[in-house]
């Protein structure tokens, strides 16, 4: 447990400013601490002592395969006898495991250290690989080596485990090496700092935070809650694991004699109103002379266009929420709201038991239109790789659409897999929600068409490396009403519950409705299936004639593997079957100037993909729309300014402008009076506070500056 003498000291400081309260819990607190703990353990998010048994045995059988595997690296360069004998690997745990706040089912996280003669490319993914595949507790085994960061993935005697590998520079690893020393990051590479960083940044966090215990069920409270309101997805654009704990340590430091009871309240207080996308910093950056790069805004243009920056404490420090854009932004906001309204007011004042903090987010009656991308492959261990890879590619949809719609068009890309078992093949679905930005005003009848979007990303979809006959993926829109019946949990569509008042007292739209339509065509082409056998890949076919033809067939189609889909707008009329001239130019400008922000390289289409596109001509949506199965599928995106749940959905600005809320990235750092990170202050008093300060030469300080506190946050100095 985190030390927590001297606590009561005014000069005492956890991160890089002065805490904000040093105020201890009352007798309330702590009744509403044992009920929220007693609500934790109900919901059964800790593991019990047979399944804590059972990973510390995978553990220890996971170090004697990596110690025999470099002792036959060892012998294979022909090493000495005695270096055969003194050869070692270690195995360390981070993450949730590492941070003491993983529960049941979880993935393992570990990180193998072998010698520098030990490499990544040869050793680990071949060598390594082939003794992990002989071993029959080892299960559905998945190399990643393209990875930001390297891993492969298995199952051991029904464990989830992730296995990194960092060679560092001696030839024989000590059994009690020092993962915090910076010496281990000497003559080491850019994957191998990535891979040591997720050990060094855990046992940073636990040093940083004034009470661990507090700590922990305040992360594993808070973990449990992103889950069920669909935030919680580093890979989607949303908080992973590190993410939240790098939030949750920082109120820890703003409140550190605070209770979890308080903890949880805090938190939803705290970044509601933080200003992003200033950072959340649990130390200052560090510099160094190893020379690897560390965010700086100021110096690396790319660092300035991060919406979320959260940034490890270990060196060298990096934005942990790099993947964060406007539309996830946006989204975890509006959940920070809902929390920060459920704690702030109704759990303080024992109007709701903790359980309504944890309401399931209801997304398929949040929105009118979504889009679904289905994912099909020949048998589950194609369709678990296809499935990994393009779950990893989603939040590149994501920012296209942002940018080909000048982010007038939100995206809600829902961090949860669903599968048709009714299908004939290997089956994944994933949804993403559709609204207009609030606020927008337009011309009657305009519509977004994103079919060039959706073919763009299909095309960088099919740049996998490891593609194989059958892996395909269909992108379609759907009403809500269209919604398949197997994403819900009894199987079928639940009734709509009626709105809450908040919800309906809306404000009068000052805008029509426009509308993102797509048309999913599934025609068999037996051609198409025929050279996939063989391994080749056909050409994008662009056609331009209705799809009336096609209805049929598409109906008949079992299974999505078979067939095309297209991605098309849809008119009530004429006058709505294309943007403005204006918009149009727009949008195809935008796209030119913005394409560098997208981290993905444009080269020809893979031979041997299996999906191939046909963009149909514009079609009038005639009556209601068929399943979301059939052939032509309209509809528009309609005003959702507020969630079924009314919550509360204030004005957000994008993070890329400056405004009187958000601030620029790049003057984070002002020359005089301004300071890198908010204090949230609560009452109107001087703080002395740490700011990221360059000298003349560019080099960053640790320097302490005084700031006046203009305008009173509104948090609470006392329980």
């Amino acid at each position: 447990m985190g030390s927590t003498e001297g606590l009561g000291s005014s000069t005492m400081q956890f991160g890089v400013t002065k805490p904000i309260s040093m105020a201890g819990p009352m007798s309330a607190d702590l009744q509403k601490t044992m009920e929220l703990e007693k609500f934790l353990a109900d919901s059964g998010i800790y593991e019990t002592m047979e399944e804590a048994a059972k990973r510390e045995e995978v553990l220890h059988r996971l170090r004697q395969v990596v110690k025999g595997w470099v002792k036959q690296i060892t012998r294979l360069r022909r090493y000495t006898d005695q270096m055969v004998e003194d050869a070692n690997a270690v195995i360390m745990t981070f993450g949730s495991y590492r941070l003491g706040v993983h529960g049941p089912g979880a993935d393992l996280d570990t990180l193998c250290i072998g010698p520098s003669y030990v490499n990544r490319e040869e050793d680990f993914f071949f060598t390594l690989h082939d003794i992990l595949a002989n071993i029959e507790e080892v299960t559905e085994l998945q190399p990643v080596p393209d990875a930001h960061v390297p891993v492969m993935k298995f199952k051991f005697d029904g464990i989830s485990v992730d296995l990194l590998y960092a060679s560092i520079s001696c030839l024989i690893v000590p059994e009690d090496l020092d993962i915090s020393d910076i010496s281990v990051l000497h003559n080491v590479d850019e994957p191998t700092v990535r891979s040591l960083n997720g050990c060094r940044v855990a046992d940073q966090i636990l040093k940083l935070v004034p009470n661990v215990e507090y700590f922990r069920t305040t992360l594993c409270c808070l973990k449990f809650w992103a889950k069920r309101r669909g935030i919680y997805s580093n890979v989607t654009g949303f908080l992973g694991g590190v993410n939240l704990a790098l939030l949750v340590a920082r109120v820890c430091q703003l409140y550190p004699n605070a209770n979890p009871s308080m903890l949880v309240s805090r938190f939803f207080r705290v970044y509601t109103q933080w200003r992003w996308p200033n950072p959340v910093m649990l130390c200052p950056i560090e510099e160094n002379e190893l020379g690897f790069s560390v965010w700086d805004p100021r110096r690396n243009p790319r660092d300035r266009t991060h919406h979320m920056p959260i940034i490890t404490p270990a060196y060298p420090c990096m934005n942990s929420t790099y993947s964060v854009s406007t539309s996830t932004l946006r989204v975890m906001m509006e959940q920070f709201q809902y929390g920060n309204k459920i704690c702030g007011v109704e759990v303080e004042l024992n109007k709701v038991h903790w359980s309504a903090l944890f309401e399931p987010y209801i997304f398929f009656e949040s929105y009118k239109n979504y889009l679904q991308v289905d994912l099909v492959a020949a048998d589950v261990d194609d369709l678990r790789a296809w499935k990994g890879w393009v779950e990893s590619r989603l939040r590149q949809l994501t920012l296209m659409i942002e940018r080909d719609t000048i982010g007038k068009l939100q995206c809600h890309p829902y961090p949860h897999e669903y599968m048709d078992t009714s299908r004939h093949c290997a089956h994944s679905a994933f949804f993403m929600g559709l609204q207009r930005k609030e606020g927008e005003i337009v011309q009657e009848g305009h519509q977004f068409d994103i079919r060039g979007t959706v073919e763009e990303f299909k095309h960088s979809v099919n740049m996998y490396m490891f593609w194989r006959p059958g892996m395909d993926i269909y992108v379609s829109h759907v009403r809500r009403r269209q919604i398949p019946s197997y994403v819900f949990p009894d199987g079928y569509k639940r009734s709509r519950p009626s709105r809450p008042t908040a919800q309906m007292e809306t404000s009068p739209k000052s805008f029509h409705e426009d509308g993102v339509s797509g048309v999913e065509n599934r025609e068999r082409n037996y051609k198409r299936k025929h050279d996939c056998r063989v391994g080749v890949k056909q050409s994008v076919v662009l056609k331009k004639h209705a799809v009336g033809p096609l209805d049929s067939l598409a109906r008949s189609n079992p299974c999505p593997g078979s067939g095309d889909t297209s991605f098309n707008t849809v008119s009530e009329s004429s006058d709505r079957n294309k943007l403005t001239n204006a918009e149009s130019v727009n949008l195809s400008n935008n796209k030119q100037l913005k394409q560098e922000e997208l981290d993905r390289t444009q080269s020809p289409e893979p031979e041997c993909a299996s999906n191939s596109s046909e963009i149909t001509s514009v079609i009038s949506d005639g009556g209601s729309p068929e399943d979301a199965g059939s052939a032509s599928v309209a509809g528009f995106v309609e005003d959702n300014s507020r969630s079924v749940e009314g919550m509360i959905n204030g004005r957000f600005e994008d993070t890329t402008c400056g405004t009187d809320s958000v601030m620029h990235a790049e003057n984070m750092v002002a020359p005089a009076n301004e300071v890198l990170q908010d204090p949230l202050q609560e009452q109107l008093e001087r703080n002395a506070l740490l700011a990221m300060v360059p000298d003349s030469k560019g080099i960053i300080h640790s320097e302490t500056l005084e700031k006046p506190v203009i305008r009173r946050l509104g948090l609470a100095s006392t329980a």
